[in-house]
């Protein structure tokens, strides 16, 4: 008896036609795939955008608060201070505070309003641990452009008199106000010391020309400044990636 193999069918015949549509299936399934990966990391960045947005602004009204009831507090108490530098400072001017020239030492007559100065924004900074949101609060010591020819600051010039001015009022916060936490036991969002302080002499002047007392009088001051909690690098590294 004779056999006979029956005829191939085409596909059989031809094998490649099986794998390439096999190999496009494949391909559409990884595109798929690594889209749906893509669309889950960019609704996780954009997650995480939206989220140091509200941190921010979150930050930035706590400032805006703290500095708002520091100034109400004290103009019940007849302190003047201003706010300035779009809601960032607090600035004592010198009639509300003066140094003798060339001198660090706060007038007797005048410790009493430092002091209320302290005890207000000490009352603002903790209440409800907002002091979590700033990064630092500054105490800045400035002076005039008249250079310092005699005395104690005669070599150290403005510049080491303004800070050393700066230091006189955070030690007498931190030593001689009778507050919890003290002033130097504040600790911000990384647990670092909250207060610090700095000089900077006259290359910050409010008043650029100085032709008269009056207008000297307006560069001698010390400016509290409140910086807030900034986002984390990740994710500022995450608004990078998607404005790439």
């Amino acid at each position: 008896m004779r056999f006979t193999t029956p005829p191939a069918k085409v596909d059989e015949e031809n094998p490649y036609w099986i794998s390439f549509s096999d190999l496009m299936s494949g391909i559409l399934v990884i595109f798929i795939l690594a889209a749906l990966a893509l669309i889950i990391e960019l609704t996780q960045r954009t997650e995480d955008i939206d989220e140091s947005i509200k941190e921010l602004k979150q930050a930035e009204q706590v400032r805006q608060d703290i500095l708002n009831e520091v100034k109400d507090a004290l103009d019940k108490q007849n302190v003047k201070v201003i706010i300035a530098d779009n809601d960032t400072v607090i600035r004592i001017p010198e009639e509300t505070l003066t140094f003798k020239s060339g001198q660090d030492v706060i007038p007797t007559s005048m410790q009493k309003p430092v002091m209320l100065i302290g005890k207000a924004l000490h009352n603002a900074i903790t209440k409800n641990n907002r002091f979590k949101f700033l990064d630092t609060v500054f105490i800045e010591g400035h002076t005039d452009s008249i250079p310092i020819k005699f005395g104690k600051y005669w070599d150290k010039g403005n510049w080491g008199l303004s800070a050393d001015r700066a230091i006189t009022i955070w030690n007498l916060w931190r030593e001689s106000l009778e507050v919890l936490p003290t002033f130097d036991g504040l600790k911000n969002n990384s647990n670092e010391n909250l207060f610090s302080v700095s000089g900077y002499a006259a290359t910050r002047r409010v008043q650029l020309e100085e032709k008269t007392s009056e207008q000297r009088a307006k560069n001698r001051r010390i400016d509290i400044r409140f910086t807030v909690k900034s986002p984390s690098i990740a994710k500022i590294e995450a608004v990078n990636a998607l404005s790439e």
